[in-house]
């Protein structure tokens, strides 16, 4: 009984965290944002960004990440017109993998 009950309470652990481990690619992803980035930005999947006008990275949602040419403006050279924000040019391997990442850390909506 008490080893059903360990492994229910296990079960329930898990199914209660939607996180999931990260792969080596989207963990050298999260490197590369951490080390450019997160002066600015939240880059994880919990936390407030350090400059009030810059999103934490989990709500550039589906439309921005799954968009076929943001690896690609990301390889020719990552660019906005808020003063702070300075230029950023990745090459194809690193592109790749900070997409993977920020899909990996995505908040997806509530359903109602």
């Amino acid at each position: 009984m008490m080893m059903r009950t360990g492994l229910g309470l296990i079960l329930l652990c898990a199914l209660a965290n939607p996180s999931h481990a990260l792969d080596s690619e989207q963990k050298r992803g999260k490197a590369l944002l951490q080390s450019l980035c997160s002066r600015c930005h939240a880059i994880g999947p919990t936390g407030a960004s350090p400059h009030p006008d810059a999103p934490p990275f989990r709500t550039f949602g589906d439309s921005k990440l799954y968009d076929e040419d943001f690896a690609q403006r990301l390889q020719t050279g990552l660019s906005t017109i808020h003063k702070d924000m300075p230029s950023f040019q990745f090459d194809r391997p690193d592109a790749e993998a900070v997409v993977n990442y920020l899909k990996a850390i995505q908040v997806r909506p509530k359903r109602s």
